[in-house]
């Protein structure tokens, strides 16, 4: 009956009515209190609840208010934090941070040494304070009484007996006796003569010897009684001198905790370790010099993961390295440590606490910041969401492309490559492409190299519609660069992307844009050059391997049939289609529409080569009109101008020579007949006079090249003589056109700045006899 009066008593208790709600209870050992999980109404937050039930321990009551009002009144960053209490006729709550029961993991032996030393190190300095400081004893100091936070520090609990030294009727000396299993915990003096003895002796007396039994119970996991005190095993050697001064049966002869905590902490003291020196550290961050706080980054990036516990960086130190770096100074150096240590956090962890500093830290104007980020953005991309990086990040990103400082530019380019995969397509083919245009043409070297190769490693990102046209013009330019490696980058650059483009591509633009780098100054350059030659042949080559033989039409005429010559001499073919056209030459000449045909001169029938075909006998006059005949320009050295004694070559022809040979300007071809020959200088006016056509030569019926070369070579040797030379040997053939005596000029009018000629006397050679010939038996 008085277990269901206290069951609902309990669930009453447990109404809507508290702030709070129970979660599951959690087992403590040696305490008036029992603990719950619980979760706070008003935001949802975790908390802890310590909770006593007035109707079934009576007795205990004394204790459960004295803990109830230490809690409300002592204050110190090693004590449990309070966030509420709730006393009313029933129950006794005391809501706290959510903790968890040191003995847990003593039991599991689930902390190392550095930890341990810490967490004595934590609680040494609690009671030290409450000695010290407040003028008190705690008088319940075991593993029991302490707990561990969301962070992993120990916080100090059990103040059921804590007691001012100031009070006379202090609860330790009439309820010190009543706490669970205190006979085992006790002091030998208060074992020996009761509580009151402690007034006889330092303050720091028995909490002292309480402090070395929690010494015992942490490194051995367990404490059975009295006969364990003072042995030393698994203690740490460098603590076993002062442990035992700890444990002395002598009172008034024990080290109190500010002592141990000196000697802790001299130099080679078992308290000298990194932990403890950066959590001692980081709670004065924000106050130390720059020197002293890049001296602490640096031993806080140095420590392994195992040396800091991951509750303590999540809760402790993340926190304050993240107020650093925003406010306090931290810096570059802060953000490191940061993105080293914040591998442990989870995705939503990350996300919470890192992603929100982050971005602000994007739009901070600091060149350092700014070059940190990119530097670790690589840590952290994975964890970033999309629509932060698109939206929040990247346009800021893009500051970085324009920063007067090179190298905010270099490390911007070089984000790229880990950013772009959060990207989507409007950002990479708008925006991105036009600051990396830029860069492509920045004044520093190595950011035009960088761009290259960003490029080259981004291409399949492109869009598929202005990824070939956007690679080649990047490529080719960076081919022409004067820095080595430019060249060099856009070459391997190539090379990676061959299957970007297409064969036509690769055939008329980047061929042409590699071969000058095959005979680059720099070795490296001429390297990569062929290799990525042979790379661009292969292609070629094997999409050639798949086209069809010819893309002529079949034809039913054998006579017009194409023939395809299997002579490996160079010459083979030409001598072949230079007969094949006199043989297929039949007909009449008629005079041609295109206004592409040369002018036509009547041969002399009389000195026709046998050779040639015999013109028909109503032979007409075709000299055509001087507005129908394209002025042709005049022919590089070594070749003459078309006579009438050549063959007439069809339209194909003259436009597959004009390609080769004739890269006319982009002017106009004027055919007005009212130009003159005397516009032009005279020494060119003479050499640009059309060949004399009357010199016949016979070629026995057979095609004599040699002959026909020697020819055409004595009709150029007679071309542009001096006019002493004109009117005292040689004679000059006039054409009438129109009816007037002018000579054809057959040179297209060019415009040229006018240049000072200086005039020398020129030597006039002696024209030779007509009957004396040079010897070309070199040609024979």
């Amino acid at each position: 009956m008085e277990f269901l009066k206290s069951a609902v008593t309990a669930a009453i208790a447990k109404g809507s009515s508290l702030p709070f709600s129970f979660g599951d209870r959690v087992d403590i050992d040696e305490s008036v209190f029992t603990l719950h999980n619980g979760t706070r109404r008003e935001d949802g937050s975790n908390c802890s609840i310590f909770s006593f039930e007035i109707a079934s321990a009576k007795s205990q009551l004394p204790l459960a208010r004295n803990a109830l009002r230490k809690f409300r009144t002592l204050r110190h960053p090693g004590v449990i934090r309070i966030l509420d209490t709730i006393e009313n006729e029933t129950h006794i709550y005391v809501l706290t941070e959510r903790i968890v029961p040191l003995g847990w993991h003593i039991r599991r032996k689930s902390l190392g040494p550095e930890i341990l030393k810490w967490g004595l190190y934590c609680a040494a300095k609690t009671v030290k304070f409450i000695n010290d400081e407040a003028a008190s004893v705690h008088g319940n100091i075991r593993v029991a009484s302490i707990f561990t936070s969301e962070s992993g520090e120990w916080k100090l609990g059990g103040f059921e007996v804590l007691s001012s030294m100031n009070e006379t009727d202090a609860v330790i000396y009439k309820y010190g006796s009543m706490l669970p299993d205190s006979h085992r915990y006790s002091s030998p003096e208060v074992a020996s003569t009761g509580w009151e003895v402690i007034r006889k002796n330092p303050i720091h007396a028995v909490d002292s010897y309480d402090f070395g039994v929690l010494i015992t119970e942490i490194f051995t996991g367990s404490f059975s009684g009295p006969s364990q005190v003072g042995q030393t095993k698994n203690i740490p050697p460098s603590m076993h001198q002062s442990y035992k001064r700890l444990v002395n049966a002598n009172p008034k002869s024990r080290l109190s905790l500010g002592h141990f905590l000196e000697q802790g902490r001299r130099s080679g003291g078992f308290f000298e370790t990194h932990l403890i020196r950066v959590t001692e550290a980081i709670d004065n961050l924000g106050v130390k010099s720059e020197p002293e706080r890049d001296e602490f980054l640096e031993e806080l990036y140095a420590m392994s993961d195992d040396d800091v516990p991951e509750e303590l960086f999540k809760m402790k130190i993340l926190p304050e390295l993240l107020k650093s770096v925003e406010f306090a100074g931290g810096g570059p150096k802060a953000f490191r440590v940061i993105m080293r240590l914040s591998k442990t956090l989870s995705e939503e962890e990350f996300e919470s606490k890192v992603t929100p500093v982050v971005v602000r830290l994007f739009a901070s104007p600091d060149r350092a910041i700014r070059v940190c980020l990119l530097d670790n953005l690589f840590l952290m991309i994975d964890r970033l969401p999309q629509k932060v990086c698109n939206d929040k990040i990247f346009p800021q990103l893009l500051t970085g492309f324009g920063d007067l400082a090179p190298l905010v530019r270099e490390q911007s380019v070089k984000s790229v490559l880990v950013i772009i995969p959060k990207l989507g397509d409007r950002a990479i083919n708008g925006e991105l492409l036009r600051q990396l245009a830029k860069t492509a043409n920045d004044s520093e070297p190595g950011i035009r190299a960088n761009t290259t190769i960003c490029l080259g490693k981004i291409a399949r990102n492109l869009g598929l519609g202005t990824r070939a046209k956007v690679l080649i013009a990047a490529f080719t330019r960076s081919l022409r660069d004067p820095f080595i490696h430019a060249r060099n980058s856009a070459l391997l650059a190539l090379t990676a992307t061959v299957d970007i483009f297409s064969e036509a591509d690769c055939v008329n633009k980047l061929l042409p844009a590699i071969m000058p780098s095959l005979l680059d100054p720099e070795k490296l350059v001429r390297d990569s050059a062929f290799k990525t030659l042979d790379v661009f042949l292969g292609r070629v080559r094997k999409h050639a391997s798949t086209l069809p033989d010819t893309a002529l039409p079949p034809s039913n005429n054998p006579a017009v049939r194409p023939t395809i010559e299997q002579g490996p001499s160079w010459t083979g073919w030409a001598i072949s289609s230079f007969t094949n056209k006199l043989a297929t030459a039949t007909g009449e000449i008629q005079p041609a529409s295109s206004a592409k045909v040369t002018a036509i001169v009547a041969s002399n029938p009389d000195q026709r080569p046998t050779s040639a075909p015999p013109p028909a006998s109503n032979t007409k006059d075709l000299r055509p009109t001087l507005t129908n005949v394209r002025r042709i320009t005049p022919f590089p050295s070594g070749l003459s101008s078309l006579t009438a004694d050549e063959p007439s070559p069809t339209e194909g022809d003259l436009d597959a020579w004009d390609d080769a040979f004739f890269d006319s300007p982009n002017k106009p071809i004027d055919d007005d007949p009212s130009e003159e020959a005397h516009e032009l200088p005279p020494a060119m006016r003479d050499s640009q006079r059309p060949p004399k056509a009357d010199v016949p030569y016979d070629d026995s019926g057979e095609p004599d090249f040699s002959g026909w070369l020697a020819a055409q070579q004595s009709q150029k040797r007679s071309i542009g003589l001096p006019a002493a030379a004109k009117k005292s040997g040689g004679s000059v053939v006039k054409k009438t056109i129109n009816g007037n005596d002018k000579e054809p000029n057959p040179i297209q009018k060019t415009v040229a700045p006018k240049a000072k000629v200086i005039k020398k006397p020129v030597e006039v050679p002696k024209p030779k006899p007509p009957a004396e010939e040079e010897d070309w038996s070199a040609w024979d």
